[in-house]
């Protein structure tokens, strides 16, 4: 048949095949991401038995009923590995029953568009939590080209993945070469503390800036709009952010176990809430940027909840961040490092425009599939 009309549920079974026999471990837990894709579990597995987890089979698909609170999006994955993966029972898992009639490949390129996020949001339906149940799943009336124009448009698709992916590998090596480089100074020579390098800035907004200038300090270590309610506050006690200038929010509780912390790496001036604190290096000795790429890794963010004192709240003072302790080489060798980092940012934001355009381009692609298997005759 070249071109087919059916019900979804016609084409997929449920899987309900479980880890009974404990036969796959915590390494195997997997989450699913909005970006439909599987991620590690950012779940607290300790204590938990994973003998009612479902399994996730090469080829098969799980999926997450709740679409409320979820960015408009529903968090579904497709397991295009060699691995079985196990989920929370919660999820629901299915595979492709009719392989005669839909490819796993081109029923992922279906979900993975922008309108089915919209058609699953639509029809979600609950008081509390809004759920695209198995059964709306199974309703869904979906066309079909048939299946050698179906590997037609996968092989299109699963090119630009692999293209995109093999980009993606060459920003990881890039970034164990600039990961390398700063292991390598620790080891060379000696740590110094970093507070006769930097001095603490406390200029209010006497420049009369405004709303505009305002930002957010985010935990990814970057400027963010911000989420306050600005409505009817003096910006007057805010404090001044200029170009250059570092500034963070000394209170580590409640924050994922990270530090609010952020480089205006901009020729903006920004404004950020009066309880931040701001700081200068002198690039004499060390620069912001080089001072940064220590303040991004995961054992930083450790260091300040450590060091974070306090009974109500915790905090990670000025004078503590003046006990951090950093190889300081000379300035060239600081700016070299600082380059490559660039270099991999530069790619990185490639890397993410190349995810979104192979995103963006799956309606595309389904529409295409669908425009010749009408034509087939």
């Amino acid at each position: 048949m070249a071109f087919t009309k059916i019900k979804l549920g016609k084409l997929i079974a449920i899987c309900d095949d479980k880890n009974t026999d404990n036969l796959y471990s915590v390494d195997d837990v997997k989450g699913i991401s909005i970006q439909k894709k599987f991620i590690e579990t950012k779940a607290d597995m300790e204590g938990v038995s994973l003998a009612p987890y479902l399994l996730v089979k090469p080829n098969e698909f799980a999926y997450v009923t709740v679409t409320s609170r979820n960015g408009e999006k529903i968090t579904l994955a497709h397991n295009t590995t060699t691995n079985t993966y196990i989920v929370s029972s919660s999820y629901v898992v299915f595979r492709v029953a009719r392989k005669d009639l839909l490819l796993s490949d081109y029923l992922f390129m279906y979900f993975n568009r922008p309108e089915f996020d919209r058609y699953a949001r639509f029809n979600s339906w609950g008081s509390a939590r809004e759920t695209f149940d198995w059964d709306t799943m199974c309703d869904i009336e979906i066309e079909l080209p048939d299946l050698p124009t179906q590997q037609k448009y996968v092989d299109i698709y699963n090119t630009l993945v692999a293209n995109q992916q093999s980009y993606e590998r060459g920003l990881d090596d890039l970034k164990l070469v600039c990961d390398g480089y700063i292991e390598d100074l620790r080891r060379q020579m000696p740590c110094e503390k970093i507070g006769k390098y930097i001095t603490e800035c406390n200029e209010k907004n006497d420049r009369c800036l405004t709303l505009e200038h305002v930002r957010g300090i985010a935990t990814s270590k970057d400027f963010i709009d911000t989420k306050a309610n600005m409505d009817g506050v003096s910006l007057s006690n805010y404090k001044i952010v200029n170009a250059g200038e570092i500034a963070f929010i000394s209170d580590t509780s409640r924050r994922g176990e990270k530090i609010s912390l952020a480089l205006n790496s901009s020729q903006d001036t920004f404004l950020v809430s009066a309880i931040s604190t701001i700081f200068k290096t002198d690039q004499r000795y060390i620069l912001p940027e080089y001072l940064m790429l220590f303040f991004k890794r995961d054992e930083f963010d450790r260091y300040a909840r450590f060091n974070s004192w306090g009974s109500a709240r915790e905090n990670f003072s000025f004078d503590e961040m003046q006990n951090v302790e950093i190889p300081i080489p000379d300035i060239s060798i600081q700016q070299s490092i600082i380059d490559i980092y660039h270099v991999y940012m530069t790619r990185k934001s490639i890397n993410e425009k190349l995810k979104a355009q192979i995103k963006n381009i799956c309606p595309i692609l389904i529409r295409g599939s669908l425009e010749e298997g009408r034509e087939i005759k």
